[in-house]
């Protein structure tokens, strides 16, 4: 009986919930809501549309950084441009590619041999005597193609006419790291293919001392940006994923050693007010300082995780540099009130003094799917 009362009285409480909310688009109301009974006494209600999460919240101690760094990614494949044509030896024009291959398109396999980069797909379908079989990824599934390459008439080596990609290189800024792990997470978000707009996988990858040598103040309608010298020859650390919410993986113990080791404890979003805040960056003089900011808003309820408050940067000293934020400065930490609440990741371009950032509890989210907490 107590449990049949207690399902009409949460039906009841539902139906009240859902009809007296206004503003919500049907977008969100048809994501579904989940009721989790745990016991007759205990219950959590998961709105989706309402911003509740199911995941739980993972707060942890991490040291912010606000290091600048390069960032070097080779695909977990070689990602396919675009197709052409070329003028075969026999005065035709040839077209191997086209209507097989796509823009995005991650080959990893010719004739059950793995591709680690485009010298090797060169090199096997130049040597190739017929027939070619290609095993690609696409849009999360794999599938297998069939090519025929022809002979070029510029050099004699067959060809299959495609544009492809297999790495890429950057500069960002690299947002808190774990003493115990080791692990790290930057930029706060995703790194996406400059041509295909796609979220680049990852093979491997590694993280580079950076230095900031100049910057390209942001203007209304024109973003800036940090130019500065990657040393290639040096190693932070290993990438290990590429995600929509930033890059991940661990440092290298001898970089761990020159850094703080001062932890500061991270907020979830619920704890993140609108007001006065930090960032940590190094733009000015590669010495990272705290700069002024405000939160102007925080929506817990966003279905992009990159942006879940809009801040503005105040301090005079970071707008004469930088003009507010600029390209390079995605995963400086933001601070508030003693904790880790989230990183920079978008400027606004019609107001540079403006942009996004990700909550830190997305981030250590992201993190612990492959890294997990001591």
């Amino acid at each position: 009986m107590r449990h049949k009362k207690l399902k009409i009285i949460l039906f009841f409480l539902l139906s009240i919930i859902i009809g007296g909310i206004t503003g919500i688009t049907t977008e969100f109301i048809r994501r579904p809501a989940t009721l989790y009974a745990y016991s007759s006494d205990e219950i959590a209600l998961n709105l989706p549309f309402l911003g509740n999460r199911a995941t739980e919240a993972i707060t942890q101690e991490v040291v912010p950084l606000g290091l600048t760094i390069g960032v070097r990614i080779n695909t977990d494949g070689v990602m396919v441009l675009g197709t052409g044509s070329f003028l075969g030896d026999d005065g035709r024009t040839h077209r191997p590619s086209d209507g097989i291959l796509r823009s995005g398109d991650l080959i990893v396999k010719i004739n059950d041999k793995p591709i680690e980069n485009k010298e090797t797909l060169s090199n096997y379908v130049s040597e190739s005597s017929g027939d070619i079989n290609l095993v690609l990824r696409r849009d999360g599934s794999e599938l297998e193609v069939t090519l025929t390459p022809a002979i070029a008439a510029t050099d004699g080596t067959r060809r299959i006419g495609t544009w492809v990609r297999d790495s890429t290189k950057g500069i960002g800024t690299l947002t808190y790291y774990v003493p115990e792990t080791g692990a790290f997470g930057a930029l706060g978000h995703g790194i996406m293919d400059v041509d295909t707009k796609l979220l680049i996988t990852v093979r491997n990858g590694i993280i580079m001392q950076s230095n900031v040598t100049s910057i390209v103040r942001g203007a209304r309608g024109k973003p800036g940006e940090l130019e500065g010298s990657v040393d290639t020859g040096s190693l932070l650390g290993n990438v290990i994923l590429n995600s929509p919410s930033g890059i991940y993986g661990k440092l290298d113990a001898a970089f761990m050693e020159t850094l703080p080791k001062e932890t500061m404890p991270t907020a979830t979003r619920a704890q993140i007010q609108e007001g006065p805040a930090t960032i940590m960056t190094n733009v000015v003089d590669n010495k990272v300082r705290e700069y002024d900011i405000t939160i102007e808003s925080v929506n817990r309820t966003t279905s992009d995780d990159t942006k879940g408050m809009i801040i503005r940067i105040t301090d005079p000293v970071l707008l004469d540099a930088t003009g507010g934020i600029v390209q390079g400065m995605s995963g400086s930490p933001i601070i508030q009130n003693g904790m880790v609440v989230g990183a920079v990741t978008h400027v606004f371009v019609q107001d540079p003094t403006k942009g996004y950032g990700i909550f830190i509890e997305t981030m250590l989210q992201q993190a612990e799917k492959f890294i997990p907490s001591p």
